[in-house]
């Protein structure tokens, strides 16, 4: 069989580790005793996704990894099996998932639907219609699959889905560097089903976001589901055994860089932003008595945290204005969506006070020091923290 070297820039390290470039290596179908059909039929590959030990530009380096591959071969590394064809998402970043546990690190993984082979194979996701995690089976197109994630969630998994219901506690934990058992990977790993993989989940098994039946006011071509879709090849191109497994690699980086800087963005970030959240609703009547201005410590990561300190802590009294310092040192007043992502607030900043800036506002609202107020009234500066408690005390009792 013969070797095919292909490089994708790669994010998917953990952030005290250097980046690497992923390195694709291709067997002939072939060597899978393939009987190669046309376009989409059953044509076998293989491939092993891994990081070399330096750049591609060096020889020597190629001809290191070529010995580690054979190397590895005799070793009888563990097999990743998913379909053959046009691939989606969900199975590229499973695969991606996988190559991240103990057990199936320097996984090769093998593109095939042909039912012989897959028996062969360590662990099958997305192909063989079979849900048996004691087997190491994970598929999801089956009749009768309704398998959810749980702890309140309910739509039907993917096999993206599947694989982090079943080893996402251990990926979370490895990328962060944490014990197994500390609290926060629980809390991490619900975080990254909610925010990531759901969305996955969703669009591959058609399920819709909204409830009615109209139609979307917008549509978003730019999610990684459909960035993913793109990296098929055309109907017009070039859809060998070997440009699809290329295609595919490409999928698991993409995918995969993805899913990890969502991890580190919620271990490293968002999560420690929810201690300063939770000291300024502790201390919001010191700020004003109603108890409905904030004022962070900090800027940090905060909306979602405040609705889920509020629910915890049972709080009646609820805020309806944020301040924070901005990057320039003047203060943000940002009134409280009805949700964490609502374009709808609990008091939007008064509409008299809505695209107007500067001195024509301080003259309006009396207070000194304005910088503006968004035409949308959903959040207004000043150069001061005391002027941007004024302006939110006064706003508190305007329209």
């Amino acid at each position: 069989a013969r070797l095919m070297l292909a490089a994708a820039v790669s994010r998917l390290v953990t952030h005290r580790q250097p980046f690497f470039p992923l390195v694709v290596r291709q067997a002939s179908a072939a060597a899978l005793r393939a009987q190669p059909q046309h376009h989409q039929g059953a044509t076998r590959h293989r491939f092993l996704l891994r990081p070399p030990s330096a750049s591609l530009d060096s020889t020597s380096n190629q001809a290191a990894t070529a010995r580690s591959y054979m190397s590895t071969k005799r070793m009888a590394p563990t097999k990743i099996g998913t379909h053959d064809g046009s691939f989606h998402c969900d199975e590229a970043l499973g695969c991606f998932l996988l190559q991240h546990t103990a057990a199936y690190e320097n996984s090769e993984v093998v593109r095939t639907r042909d039912s012989e082979v897959l028996k062969g194979l360590d662990i099958v996701i997305d192909v063989g219609a079979t849900y048996e995690p004691a087997n190491n089976r994970f598929d999801h197109h089956q009749r009768g699959f309704d398998e959810v994630f749980g702890h309140g969630f309910v739509t039907k998994l993917s096999s993206a889905g599947l694989v982090y219901k079943h080893f996402g506690r251990e990926i979370v934990a490895r990328v962060l560097e944490l014990p197994a058992e500390d609290p926060r990977v629980e809390r991490i790993y619900l975080k990254v089903y909610k925010s990531f993989i759901e969305a996955v989940d969703g669009i591959d098994n058609g399920v819709n976001m909204w409830e009615s039946d109209k139609p979307a006011r917008y549509v978003d071509g730019t999610g990684l589901s459909s960035r993913v879709g793109k990296l098929n090849p055309a109907w017009n191109e070039d859809f060998s055994a070997d440009k699809q497994g290329e295609q595919f690699a490409k999928a698991m980086a993409m995918t995969g860089a993805e899913f990890m800087d969502a991890v580190k963005y919620y271990g490293i970030s968002w999560l420690p932003a929810r201690q300063y959240v939770e000291q300024a609703l502790d201390s919001a009547k010191d700020v004003h008595p109603s108890g409905e201005i904030l004022k962070l410590p900090c800027y940090c990561p905060w909306k979602e945290h405040l609705f889920e300190l509020e629910a915890e802590k049972g709080v009646t009294d609820l805020a309806k204005y944020c301040l924070y310092e901005d990057s320039n040192g003047s203060w943000r007043i940002q009134a409280i969506g009805l949700t964490p992502t609502s374009f709808d607030n609990r008091k939007a900043l008064p509409a008299a006070w809505r695209g107007i800036r500067d001195a024509a506002l301080d003259e309006l609202s009396g207070v000194p020091g304005c910088v503006f107020v968004h035409a949308a009234g959903f959040i207004g500066g000043n150069k001061t923290y005391e002027g941007a408690l004024a302006m939110a005390t006064k706003a508190l009792d305007m329209d």
